[in-house]
């Protein structure tokens, strides 16, 4: 199976605020946000989708999976904020505040399209984000772990397609 997500076509064509509006509008249907929150925070996935050449409904889907959009979310592992970033990983390459929404958003993100762009597809880029690289690689536990994470994430993806 080949997954090709390219720049917001699956959002269609328009302004930022035109397809964050409907980002906003699947987002509260497929997964039971609320407005004031999806309202919040559609803009940011858009404008960071945008920016990495990432479809925003995988990154919804991701933030749905990671922390379902609870912006103050911390892991056991100390991933932080709407994308679960981990601090110590990436505050070099995401300066700022990660618990602050379009930080972690762009963050994620940029993580997101890195992943991809070593990995060569976004299934394996998902699976990577999960686990990291060198996890994924370690043993069949961690790659089954990253795989699973991944098949979960493209799942709440294409609800979030229906709710549209």
């Amino acid at each position: 199976m080949v997954l090709a997500f390219t720049g917001c076509s699956s959002l269609g064509g328009g302004s930022v605020i035109k397809r964050a509006g409907k980002l906003s509008a699947g987002i509260q249907r497929a997964y039971a946000v609320e407005a004031t929150t999806a309202n919040r925070v559609a803009p940011m996935i858009v404008q960071s989708a945008d920016r990495y050449a990432v479809d925003p409904l995988l990154i919804a889907a991701l933030i749905r999976q990671e922390s379902s959009y609870r912006n103050y979310a911390v892991s056991p592992a100390g991933a932080v904020g709407l994308t679960q970033v981990i601090p110590s990983y990436w505050q070099q390459t995401c300066p700022g505040d990660l618990f602050e929404e379009f930080t972690n958003i762009n963050c994620g993100t940029y993580v997101l399209a890195s992943y991809n762009r070593s990995a060569g597809s976004w299934k394996k880029a998902l699976a990577y984000y999960n686990v990291g690289p060198a996890g994924y690689s370690s043993g069949w536990r961690m790659k089954r772990q990253g795989k699973k994470y991944s098949k979960q994430v493209r799942q709440l993806r294409k609800s979030l397609k229906s709710a549209l």
